[in-house]
């Protein structure tokens, strides 16, 4: 596994204030709170426990970048990056033929990678939209494919199961009014007025949508963009829709982009398999399964979810040094997804050897180090009933000698990589009190779990 609970101990200590983030950027957390209602004007409030109670049990979400982007294959922040005249980077249309059937492709790659929902981008910052709107021509259904490839995509992840989530970029570098309408008020009622049809025609045109991800509130702030009216909105037609905080309104969930740094409420870590959203032909540093099956638990054990993102080609497959590692990801996941999915905030994060998601009071112990033959968890308010490991049912052996257990018995190598896990079953929650989590506590209080709290 890439990241030991050693180097995460120390990525505290010397990184503590990058810990306490709680969205992708001080820009959006600032904007959030600057237009955060209060708690009887949040329209979300009311529900949000109901509406959210399926996406804190899923855990694990794939995320798409697809567009216009992928045919030059040089990244989604081409067009702003190299300058390319609207004219000239709509060109890339002719060429952006994804063929038929690679939205059923993609759901059951993540279907089968253990991942419960998808959220593809409807339109992402360079203004193509995959879905079919009124709006404008710079379409899917009128250029390029000529087809409604978020219509294919809704049909395809439902098929398979999966909770439907929508991309949505605020701004929009080919809209005329997209960047000067910060500065012409005219031309911001005009381009918020276009943001909010395009997003009610998201909402009301492919049945239930699952998840609204906002992104890039700019260049206006909430205020500029009515964000409040435009969530009411949404809430009014999604009843059971789950929104994110990237309108500068804070939503149901904080999106800290890049890393797993827990959030002080919900949260999901986006994160792209390789260094691009989008495809890039010639981006080869792909993260390594262990890395990703590290990510995902970190990200369990602090109540997170994990948004891992995926860039097809313009012709529609997923790479295939993508389709490799997703594979591998469902085969973890089908030993070990009970470990995942339906875990809370564990009151148990330090020792020598591994990571800890929890749900109820059953512990699982993600061994980052197959340190031996013995491994110790200290610190430890509760009695062990039993231990075993988690895909066969093998039972451990151990010793407890009041807060101290010992697993013993071991194999000397790990049975299963990366990540083999011990299922440790207490006779009541388990809370974790050693000299690692006072320092901790004390130096990071946001990070103490509720239940250590008391």
């Amino acid at each position: 596994m890439k990241e030991s609970r050693r180097d995460c101990l120390k990525q505290m200590f010397l990184s503590g204030a990058s810990l306490l983030a709680v969205a992708s950027s001080a820009e959006v957390e600032a904007e959030a709170r600057a237009g955060a209602p209060s708690p009887a004007d949040d329209p979300f409030a009311p529900t949000r426990d109901q509406r959210m109670a399926w996406w804190r049990d899923a855990r694990f979400g794939m995320f798409m970048h697809f567009g216009l982007y992928s045919v030059p294959s040089r990244g989604e922040w081409l067009m702003a990056v190299e300058d390319i005249p609207a004219s000239e980077y709509a060109k890339f249309a002719n060429d952006f033929h994804p063929a038929p059937g690679s939205t059923r492709a993609w759901a059951r790659t993540a279907r089968d990678a253990g991942m419960k929902y998808v959220v593809l981008t409807t339109k992402h910052h360079e203004g193509f939209c995959l879905f079919d709107t009124k709006l404008t021509d710079y379409c899917a259904t009128k250029m390029g494919p000529k087809r409604d490839i978020i219509a294919e995509y809704v049909e395809s992840v439902r098929a398979e199961g999966l909770k439907v989530g929508f991309y949505f970029s605020l701004m929009d570098w080919r809209h005329p009014d997209g960047m000067r309408c910060a500065e012409d008020g005219a031309a911001r009622q005009r381009f918020v007025e276009f943001v909010h049809g395009q997003v009610r025609e998201l909402m009301t045109n492919y049945g239930k949508i699952d998840i609204l991800w906002y992104d890039m509130a700019y260049p206006l702030d909430a205020k500029g963009f009515e964000s409040d009216r435009l969530n009411r909105m949404v809430l009014s037609l999604q009843p059971s829709i789950v929104v994110n905080n990237r309108s500068g309104m804070p939503g149901d969930f904080d999106t800290p982009e890049q890393n797993t740094n827990p959030g002080k409420r919900d949260w999901e870590s986006c994160m792209t398999l390789n260094d691009n959203w989008g495809y890039a032909h010639a981006d080869h540093n792909w993260k390594s399964v262990g890395t990703v099956v590290s990510n995902l638990v970190k990200c369990s054990m602090y109540g997170g979810n994990y948004l891992l993102d995926v860039g097809p080609t313009p012709e529609g497959p997923l790479p295939d040094e993508c389709l490799k590692r997703l594979h591998e990801v469902g085969e973890w996941m089908r030993r070990y997804g009970e470990s995942i999915y339906g875990s809370q905030r564990s009151a148990v994060g330090y020792s020598s050897f591994g990571q800890f998601t929890q749900r109820g009071n059953t512990l699982y112990a993600h061994v980052d180090e197959w340190i031996g033959t013995e491994m110790v968890l200290a610190g430890i308010k509760a009695r062990l009933k039993s231990a075993r490991f988690l895909d066969n049912g093998r039972p451990v052996r151990f010793e407890q000698d009041g807060g101290r257990i010992v697993l013993k018995d071991l194999p000397p190598e790990p049975p299963y990589a990366p990540g083999p896990v011990i299922a440790l079953e207490f006779a009541q929650p388990p809370v974790q009190d050693t000299m690692a989590t006072r320092i901790v506590y004390k130096c990071l209080p946001d990070l103490k779990p509720p239940e250590a709290r008391a």
